[in-house]
């Protein structure tokens, strides 16, 4: 067969069809033969001459054409499919032949076992370096992609389903195979790894789940090993990942968009899908997976905001893309440390690194990354124990914060000791402990949390209570006075540290008597028990009451102590800027905490006598008046500390006592004495303010001060038992009743129960979702523990619509009250709580429809004057609605409402009251109702943008496939139509407001802007019909509609509304009068800049618009023209008469000031423009 080129070309194609014919009928016995079959046809396409092939005369190369065409329209043996693919490697091939066998190759794909595709894979990217590339790599996604998908439903389904196409580990292991496969051939030739890059990024143009997959996303991975596309693809992972999130979130807020679209899988839940498989030996994605992981943390993690504050996570922001996409991050680094052990120690040091490089940024989500590996493996510390300790050699330098938190999060380790006790451990620990005392003697705030950790410590380690009992005994004896006749009984001087000009805080000692309060208490409880009958027990007896008659002699002391004992009387220097001052506020505040620990511990031994309740309300008083002190200076001297209260030193389970005590005790033998402390609202509204603070605490840092203040659940317990006395106390005495007695400064104890209830609800919701049920159901007073089954079966939605009702209530009863009696800070905050509450409800459920009509009732119903309670409560409906159904209709109802009330534009039109909602009046409807309406008007915008972006992205995929069809649009008909819809109301909503007179300012601006971005979604709409107008035939009727209302009921009106927004700011030039001051009307020039920058750019966006109107009129054979009056030619010459004229103006106006008010009497829009207002 070498001399095969000598052959003559009748011979040639006579032999190569004997070839194909063996081929088809599948008579070939080895398939050897084949190896000569490349030989003949590469001989065919050098002959020149014309041979006959079939019925006609073709060339060499023709021929081989022909031949390839006709041996891969054939039938393929299964078990030859690989040579086959592998003997076109060496024919010379064109584009087109090329395509012809990659198409039969990857054909055969589902003919074939599992182990047989890594070697077709192999020759087909052998192939893929002739040509095609694209078609490879598409062809072997889409197969194992829709592998996958099959293996996910069988494996999700049903179970009685025996059949299961694939075993998993196998599929994972040839997947594994191909993707090693596919990046040995991309280093090879990186024009298939930009083929690759290229293919899944135009995938993404409509929708940020289209070519991505489990297979695809591990395919990516692998290829971050070759430096010149880590970067490119790293970053398309990162971009897929919050473009999915901003997807599901705008998914999340619709029920018009959950209607029209279907639900998907999404990017984070597929990386994680690759985490798991990744247990099957797939090393070649681990690394690209810690980069990920890093890269999202690094990049979506809390950032710093201008006053330094970190923003953490809360309400509004949690649900955002950037926290989800870092705490996939998060998860992803978590997930791969679980199952990797090999890279466990990198991602550990890459961690640590960053909480000491970063001491300065937000760092919160590394600590608990790392929180989270320590806790799943507790030794892994010791593996590179050398960067712990070196992290701890920083420990000094570091915020007191990021120290607290990194201990916690070592703390679990520390923890095993016990369980473990190898010396590596110890020596580790030790290390760790001598960081530490380096620490302790640098920062009285890590003594302070010091004494708050010795709590815990005794807890777990009751072996360790004598000794550090003795420790914290010796401590306090350096600050206490033990002659009992002595006032006052603690030596504050010895407290604070004087260096020259800088006073501060040496000894914490409120959090140290705290600390012993706390831990007597334990003790008393815990050891004492368990020593009864033993011999030490008078030793011990001795040394717990030692520490006993040091508080009962403290306590004494202080009630019997007045302010000028500790030199803090109201004659005191408490300015923040002598040092004099200064010791004095840091002297007031530990009196202030001292106070606190004896009233928490009187209580808890009081065992309710009425004696100890006249000493807790005595050092109660002591504590106010020096509040009130510090709070009168503060206000004075207007410092920001005016507000700033320092936290409070009793824990949240006495908290929670003392309000149950207070509200809800009914004992009889318990009245007397409780009636000592009840006699003092002031003490009460004291209780409930700290119950509001610890709250407050929880939403901001996820923890609350004190004992047990991290542990999740103590803290959820006594968030129920705290919510459900508030509860009964605001149900119970509502505001009204109580206000209408004494007056008193400050709010209200029911006003602050409510204050409370909101706080509250809200940060159950965020931190303990998933024990809504629970707390609901301890909020139910009237269950009994014999109704716990039964009790069961009530749904979420069923007790918070019992929950709702009660707030309802009392809405309704302050909405029946005068305007001048109404409450609105009580109005605002119920309606924070029903926003709060029907978030738990089920918007499919009877009761979220119900709570949708109450409100909407409500709105209808009620005219209330004040704006900020028109506004929480027209954003409740909206939230409410928008998960009901799109809320088009009623904006273009509250749009006439308050086209009705401001007015028309044109001064001699008058419109006609349309009253759909009472909330609009001439007070509320402007800035206040127009903003709200028009930022709805944005969210549904958005909503259709990305509707129509995502049906763009189906047609150029769709055109990117032969196979597309005019069917293959259909499917896209309901949201076409729904986007109409959305339009032609969205439309009528404009055609209102573009007609208002509305007030300068806020107002105007938004709407030009709104208008602008209405033309520009209407341009989409029409560049789409102009991608589909042939393959569709033609455009629907109900846009040819759309186009007509734009053209009769907006585009003119805009124009106008664009010339009423002119001649308003004209005016402002000749109203000035001779008072009015330079810096006024500087203030108006620039409202009026801010005012007219958006009208070019809408009249850029309508001209836009009717440009593409005038395309598609000519593609599609429809005249969309005939409805629109073309636009006002906008020339800019400059006219010099009139520019001469203004500047003479201008030259007069700075020889003499008041020449505008001549011009006065012009116009009179300002008058009414300050009487709309």
């Amino acid at each position: 067969m070498l001399e095969a080129h000598h052959f003559p070309g009748p011979l040639l194609v006579e032999l190569a069809n004997e070839f194909i014919s063996a081929v088809r009928e599948g008579s070939l016995v080895n398939g050897k033969s084949l190896e000569l079959l490349p030989i003949i046809l590469t001989a065919l396409a050098t002959k020149k001459e014309n041979l006959a092939y079939g019925k006609g005369v073709l060339s060499g190369e023709e021929c081989k054409k022909q031949l390839i065409n006709t041996l891969c329209s054939g039938r393929w043996d299964q078990q030859y499919v690989i040579q086959l693919t592998s003997m076109f490697k060496d024919v010379p091939l064109t584009a087109e032949e090329v395509e012809f066998v990659v198409e039969k190759a990857l054909s055969m794909f589902s003919k074939m076992n599992l182990q047989e595709i890594p070697p077709l894979v192999y020759q087909l990217l052998v192939l893929s370096s002739k040509g095609s590339r694209k078609s490879v790599l598409e062809g072997i996604i889409a197969f194992f992609s829709a592998l996958d998908k099959q293996h996910n439903e069988e494996q999700s389904g049903d179970e009685l389903l025996d059949v299961v196409t694939v075993p998993s580990g196998e599929l994972r292991h040839v997947e594994g195979t191909i993707i090693l496969h596919i990046v040995f051939a991309i280093k090879l030739d990186y024009e298939l790894g930009r083929e690759l890059v290229k293919h899944l990024k135009v995938g993404q143009q409509g929708d940020s789940n289209n070519n991505l997959s489990p297979f695809s996303i591990a395919l990516l991975l692998s290829v971050t090993r070759i430096q010149r596309f880590q970067d490119q693809v790293l970053d398309l992972l990162k971009t897929s990942v919050v473009k999915s999130f901003k997807d599901l979130q705008l998914l999340q807020g619709s029920k018009f968009l959950q209607n029209l679209v279907p639900h998907r899988s999404y990017v984070s839940t597929m990386i994680l899908e690759v985490v798991k498989n990744s247990v099957h030996s797939w090393d070649h994605v681990t690394q690209g997976l810690v980069e990920l992981g890093f890269i999202l943390m690094d990049s979506y993690g809390p950032k710093k905001v201008l006053d330094g504050k970190t923003i953490e996570t809360s309400p509004s922001l949690s649900r955002m893309p950037n926290q989800h996409a870092c705490k996939l991050g998060a998860n992803i680094l978590l997930e791969t440390f679980k199952i990797h052990e090999m890279i466990r120690q990198e991602i550990l040091e890459q961690v640590l690194n960053r909480v000491v490089t970063r001491a300065s940024s937000p760092i919160s989500h590394f600590l608990d990354l790392l929180s989270n590996i320590v806790m799943y493996a507790p030794l892994v510390l010791q593996s590179c124990s050398s960067k712990v300790t070196e992290a701890f050699d920083y420990l000094s330098f570091l915020p007191l914060r990021t120290v607290q938190r990194l201990l916690k999060a070592v703390q679990v380790h520390v923890d095993v000791h016990s369980h473990y006790n190898s010396v590596a451990n110890e020596t580790f620990c030790l290390e760790i402990m001598d960081s530490l005392r380096r620490c302790l003697s640098q920062q009285a705030d890590v003594r302070l949390m010091l004494y708050e950790g010795f709590y815990d410590v005794l807890r777990r380690n009751s072996q360790l209570a004598n000794s550090v009992m003795q420790t914290l005994l010796s401590q306090l004896k350096q600050f206490y006075e033990p002659k009992p006749d002595l006032l006052p009984p603690l030596k504050l001087e010895a407290c604070i540290l004087t260096q020259g000009d800088k006073i501060s805080l040496q000894e914490p000692l409120d959090y140290l008597l705290c600390c012993i309060q706390h831990c007597l208490a334990w003790y008393k409880n815990t050891v004492i028990p368990l020593q009864q009958g033993e011999e030490e027990e008078e030793e011990e007896e001795a040394f717990y009451k030692d520490l006993d008659d040091i508080l009962e002699s403290i306590t004494n002391r202080m009630i019997k102590s007045e302010l000028e004992d500790f030199e803090l009387d109201k004659s005191a220097d408490f300015s923040q800027s002598t040092s004099i001052g200064i010791k004095n506020n840091i002297c007031a505040f530990l009196v202030m905490g001292v106070c606190e620990v004896l009233i928490e511990y009187n209580f808890s031994i009081s065992s309710f006598s009425k004696n100890r309740f006249e000493d807790i309300l005595s050092l109660f008083m002591c504590y106010k008046k020096l509040s009130d002190i510090l709070n009168e200076k503060a206000g004075k001297a207007k410092t920001k500390t005016a507000n700033k209260t320092n936290d409070s030193l009793l824990s949240m389970k006495f908290v929670s006592s003392l309000l149950t005590a207070l509200f809800r005790d009914s004992i009889q033998s318990h009245q007397e004495s409780l009636s000592v402390l009840r006699s003092s609202n002031e003490f009460m509204r004291y209780a409930v303010n700290v119950a509001l603070q610890k709250v407050q605490q929880l939403k901001e840092t996820g923890h609350v001060s004190g004992p047990d203040g991290q542990n999740p659940d103590k803290i959820f317990q006594n968030l129920c038992d705290i919510t459900r006395v508030l509860l009964w106390r605001y149900t119970s005495i509502p505001t009204s009743v109580e206000e209408s007695g004494k007056k008193e400064k400050g709010k209200s104890i029911s006003l602050l129960c409510l204050e409370g209830l909101q706080k509250i609800f809200s940060a159950v919701q965020q931190f303990y979702q998933p024990k809504i049920q629970q707390f609901l159901r301890a909020l139910d007073v009237t269950d009994k523990e014999g109704e716990e089954r039964e009790d069961a079966d009530v749904s979420v939605t069923q007790r918070t619509a019992f929950q709702i009702r009660q707030f309802q209530r009392s809405l309704l009863n302050l909405l029946s009250s005068q305007e001048e009696d109404f409450n609105s800070k009580e109005a605002l905050l119920l309606v924070t709580v029903l926003t709060s509450l029907s978030k738990l409800l089920e918007p499919s459920s009877p009761q979220f429809v119900q709570m949708l009509s109450w409100t909407s009732k409500i709105c209808k119903e009620n005219s209330r004057e004040d704006a900020l309670f028109c506004k929480s409560l027209m954003n409740l409906l909206f939230s409410l609605h928008v998960s009901y159904k799109s809320p088009v209709i009623l904006l273009r109802d509250l749009s006439q409402d308050i086209h009705g009330h401001l007015g028309d534009i044109d001064q001699d039109v008058e419109v006609e009251k349309t009253n759909h909602f009472a909330i609009v009046n001439l007070r509320t409807a402007a800035p206040t109702v127009c903003l709200l309406v028009l930022s709805q008007a944005e969210k549904v915008l958005e909503e259709v943008d990305w509707l129509i972006t995502k049906l763009k992205g189906q047609v150029s995929q769709e055109t990117l496939s032969e196979e597309a069809s005019s069917q293959a649009t259909l499917p896209n008909q309901p949201v076409e139509k729904a986007i109409i819809m959305q339009l032609g109301t969205l439309l009528t909503f404009f055609h209102e407001l573009v007609q208002t007179a509305l007030p300068s300012g806020s107002c105007v601006d938004t709407l030009l802007k709104d208008l602008c971005k209405m033309y520009t979604t209407l341009t989409a709409l029409v560049r789409y019909y102009l991608q589909v107008c042939q393959s569709s035939g033609g455009i629907p009727k109900n846009m040819e509609k759309l186009v007509k209302l734009s053209g009769s009921h907006l585009t003119p009106l805009c124009y106008s509304f664009i010339s009423y927004v002119q001649n308003k700011s004209k005016s402002l030039n000749y109203t000035g009068e001779k008072k009015e001051k330079p810096a006024a009307v500087a203030t108006a020039m620039a409202r009026v800049l801010r005012e007219t920058k958006p009208i070019p750019n809408l009249i850029f966006a309508i001209e836009q618009y009717e440009k593409f109107l005038i395309h598609l009129s000519k593609k599609s054979k429809v005249n969309l023209m005939q409805h629109m009056k073309l636009s006002t030619s906008r020339d800019f010459k400059i006219k010099g008469n009139i520019l001469d004229m203004v500047l003479r103006e201008d030259g007069e106006d700075e020889n003499e000031e008041g020449t505008a008010s001549e011009h006065g009497g012009q116009n009179k829009e300002p008058a009414k423009k300050k009487r709309k207002k």
